[in-house]
């Protein structure tokens, strides 16, 4: 029996969330559902910074179990074979000759456009509803990552949970460490500020920075004297550890190792989450402050079981982060930090309610059998 073929298409708009949540989703197709999968990306030198097998010069090649194009190099005319099924990244939108030979094919494959992730109520109205194109005899389904039964989960590796937990209990065996700190955020204005209640604080603390991160406040904060990847730098009670750019597997264990991670986006922002550990999320800035209307619809779902003191911690210094004021920040850090062990607890029950919903790439999968 042939395997089904899906395709997956993917446009980096901007910094690695585009590609990294594609690249987990298509291996896991492949790995998990043994499925024939080929991911179309139009950035390869990208996907190549946490998938060091990646060769970007090479228009095709097969990783992970996926076979890996260049998005420029699909066909300008003719498609000699579709897959069953094609995943639009984010409504990257697909060749206009790809489009014309799924609208003469019949039956055409299964279009299904992966939306960006939101907690925002709306999202449960709209997700697994379809659109018809609107040149073209096609109509495209609309998949969205959520928080409920009603959208479509979130992106979890079979036995993630199991792994990270052996991986906690090996950490709880090792000596009691200084506090940790992931700090994968975008450029932010408040983070001198934050540098300097961390490097003046009570207790020492550790934070370690993805090579390429927060460049243009640490090139303020030591004064031009930004260390390289695989370098350290100590002032006051704080050391900062500049880490090479990981892979997504080494990034999940830099989660899980972490007291409190920041982080950024989607991908890791679900990442965050899976870890169980405290966590601040800083949503890709939008006009019009529009980003703040998802964190603020997220934290009113993530929230609604934590005592008021935390609850109340929690939102000051995500809101003190995301409005990039160092001097709210630097303030709410003490309260924050004072509720990491109560944020940590509820991050795990959360977790647990979120990995009996139904898995996105499990469900994807269920939705394409039932229509092919």
């Amino acid at each position: 029996m042939n395997r089904l073929r899906w395709d997956v298409f993917c446009r980096v708009v901007d910094n690695y969330g585009d590609a990294g949540v594609c690249w987990r989703l298509a291996r896991q197709l492949a790995a998990e559902h043994a499925l024939d999968v080929t991911l179309w990306i139009d950035r390869v030198a990208t996907l190549a910074r946490f998938q060091p097998e990646v060769r970007p010069d090479v228009p095709s090649q097969s990783v992970a179990g996926v076979t890996l194009r260049h998005l420029a190099d699909a066909p300008t005319t003719g498609v000699p074979a579709l897959p069953d099924v094609v995943i639009e990244g984010f409504g990257c939108g697909l060749p206009d000759a790809y489009l014309a030979a799924m609208a003469q094919a019949s039956p055409p494959p299964l279009w299904i456009n992966l939306e960006y992730l939101s907690a925002e109520p709306w999202v449960d109205t709209v997700h697994g509803l379809a659109s018809p194109q609107p040149r073209l005899p096609l109509e495209r389904f609309f998949w969205f990552p959520g928080f409920t039964a009603h959208t479509g989960g979130l992106i979890r590796e079979a036995r993630l949970l199991d792994t990270r937990d052996a991986f906690a209990a090996n950490l709880q065996e090792q000596a009691r460490q200084p506090l940790r700190v992931t700090l994968f955020c975008y450029p932010n204005r408040a983070l001198p500020a934050l540098f300097d209640a961390w490097s003046e604080g009570d207790e020492p603390l550790v934070c370690a920075i993805p090579e390429g991160v927060a460049t243009a406040a640490l090139d303020e904060w030591l004064q031009g004297n930004v260390p390289h990847a695989g370098q350290s730098f100590a002032r006051g009670r704080m050391q900062l550890d500049v880490l090479p750019f990981a892979t997504q597997d080494a990034f999940d264990r830099m989660l899980w190792r972490s007291d409190v991670n920041f982080v950024r986006g989607e991908d890791s922002f679900v990442r965050a989450q899976w870890a169980a550990r405290a966590f601040v999320w800083q949503p890709y800035p939008q006009d019009e402050n529009a980003h703040r209307l998802k964190m603020d619809a997220f934290l009113d779902r993530y929230a609604t079981d934590l005592d008021l003191r935390s609850s109340a911690a929690l939102a000051a210094f995500w809101q003190a982060f995301n409005d990039e004021d160092g001097a709210r920040t630097a303030a709410a850090w003490a309260p924050f930090r004072a509720a990491i062990t109560d944020l940590a607890a509820h991050g795990r029950r959360w977790g647990e309610r979120l990995a009996a919903l139904p898995e996105l790439t499990a469900g994807l999968v269920g939705f394409a059998r039932n229509r092919l």
